[in-house]
């Protein structure tokens, strides 16, 4: 076994490889890392190095080869161990990453950061209570560290432990009040009141930032959510977007890629390749698809359905991404880069539907399963809908649909972690927004009948009738925990983790009318695209 140590220099082909990977140049980093193999079997850097490229080319089988050789050469790399379990999720072995994720926590009880980095895949394995422990055992250890407050107050807001996470938040703002981001995640936990704010302190601190940092845009969403809480929409719209603004600017995304991608996906998708649906695919009624765009009730219908006796949710899962690239991959040009998007969506069409379909469920059953029923409530999925039907005939699909003016803005006012890169702009936000109408609109098309369409609308005013529909469609009796989706104690790890903890209400419908004004560049943007409006 050889490794590379401080009084070493790494080898001419190691940095090469790196410095390939550094300007995107994948294809060629692979090449370099696979000549230092050949010259160096035993090098476990090289391996790791591998992996990662790999990982970037998303083609991940390959990458859990790479992972796998780094571990046996070096067992006692945490590097290589973490490695590996992340390639085994992406592989959609959930069972053996779980079980190697257990015995690395067996060994870190000591090791604040490990336990953290464990939790993290913990996430992606859909094993929140572990998440929380080693979040929780990582605060023991390291009390003060922010990090270690962060991110046990994630483990805590995902775990339904609000007051919890809101005390560790407090705890780390007191701290180190610089930590912008922490801001934010705490004046979501809860409705602001005008006992209980944070609005004046968090003013005096973006007084004193300079004026146009990146650092700034959280502190602007938490003032425009806590504003708004108390009715003060003026001063809520101009945080609101002031971050939003400097957000965008930090971002290299164009949405004429989005908008494309969906028209290719129509065209791709036609009537005479649906007219296939129910002739090929995976036969298993077990999946339920519950897709939309984010910010419009997805989480909402998850819980309910949820809340069943015979169904159990996955979450936000990756699971048919990973099985659609693996599957492209495999017809693909083993030694170029990833397909583009269009290249993507072009070989989708061609595949072996029963294929992918087998290997979602494959994947899906790498999850710790308790009951007969699974969603996989990924919003974007309604990118796939023809996808999924060819797939998996007998799932069902749900498709959430609120009113344009509330979604475009639910979704304006959300600072997301990652993805959603065009809500953060008007303009990209209606261009956006009309493609995915013109899309929905195609499905409907083309797949009349096969997916149940539900207004948020009508779920938060008439949830009885809603949650029966709901329950009808899936083929699940009616069972009346559902209704009571806000006492649902299982994790839920999305932006509504802490709204989905309360009763249903309808404050938000029609709440964009208040920023009417402010948001008519959005209301032009939708309208000349075809989209109606309610204006009354």
């Amino acid at each position: 076994m050889q490794n590379i140590t401080s009084e070493t220099q790494p080898p001419p082909l190691l940095s090469e490889a790196q410095k390939f990977v550094e300007a995107g140049r994948l294809p060629a980093a692979r090449g370099a890392a696979r000549a230092l193999i050949a010259q160096q079997p035993e090098l476990t850097e090289a391996w790791l190095l591998l992996a990662l490229i790999e990982q970037r080319l998303q083609r991940h089988e390959a990458m859990l080869e790479a992972a796998r050789e780094a571990l046996r050469l070096q067992p006692a790399s945490m590097a290589a161990a973490l490695k590996l379990i992340q390639a085994l999720l992406y592989c959609g072995k959930g069972a053996e990453a779980r079980s190697r994720l257990w015995v690395l926590e067996q060994g870190a009880q000591s090791d604040a950061a490990l336990l953290t980095a464990i939790a993290d895949l913990y996430v992606e394995a859909g094993a929140h209570q572990e998440r929380l422990r080693c979040a929780q055992r990582a605060l023991q250890l390291a009390p003060d560290d922010p990090a270690r407050l962060a991110g046990c107050a994630a483990a805590e807001t995902a775990s339904g432990l609000l007051e919890e996470a809101e005390g560790h938040l407090n705890q780390l703002l007191e701290r180190h009040p610089q930590d912008f981001g922490s801001y934010y995640r705490r004046s979501i936990l809860r409705r602001q009141t005008l006992e209980r704010n944070h609005i004046e302190p968090m003013t005096r601190l973006l007084a004193k930032a300079p004026t146009d940092a990146a650092e700034n845009v959280p502190l602007c969403y938490a003032l425009a959510k806590e504003c708004e809480d108390l009715g003060r929409h003026e001063e809520s719209f101009a945080y609101l977007q002031r971050g939003a603004a400097r957000r965008r600017r930090g971002l290299s995304y164009q949405v004429s890629g989005d908008v494309a991608a969906m028209g290719a996906i129509s065209g791709a998708f036609d009537a005479h390749r649906l007219a296939r649906v129910g002739a090929v695919g995976a036969a298993d009624d077990s999946p339920i698809f519950i897709t939309g765009l984010p910010r419009s009730g997805t989480t909402l219908v998850d819980r309910i359905l949820g809340s069943h006796s015979q169904v159990q949710s996955l979450g936000e899962i990756n699971d048919l991404s990973y099985a659609l690239i693996a599957l492209a991959q495999r017809e693909g040009d083993a030694d170029s880069g990833p397909p583009n998007r269009l290249e993507l969506i072009e070989r989708s069409a061609q595949l072996d539907f029963a294929g992918l379909g087998q290997d979602y469920l494959r994947r899906v059953a790498g999850y710790r399963r308790e009951r007969s029923r699974v969603i996989d409530k990924t919003p974007w999925n309604f990118l796939y809908l023809g996808l999924i039907a060819l797939a998996l005939p007998n799932a069902r699909i749900i498709h959430l649909k609120r009113a344009p003016m509330d979604s475009c803005f639910a979704l304006y006012k959300t600072l997301f972690r990652s993805g959603s890169p065009y809500s953060y702009d008007l303009n990209d936000l209606a261009r956006y927004y009309v493609a995915y109408h013109r899309l929905m609109e195609h499905w409907r098309r083309v797949m009349p009948g096969r997916f149940m369409e539900l207004d948020y609308e009508r779920l938060v005013q008439s949830q009885e009738s809603a949650t029966r529909e709901l329950l009808s469609w899936c083929g699940l009796p009616f069972e009346p925990q559902c209704l009571e989706f806000h006492r649902n104690t299982a994790p839920a790890a999305t932006a509504s983790a802490a709204q989905v903890r309360e009763p249903i209400h309808a404050r938000s419908i029609g709440l964009w009318k208040r920023y009417a004004a402010q948001l008519a560049p959005l209301a032009a943007g939708l309208r000349e695209g075809g989209v109606a409006i309610d204006a009354g």
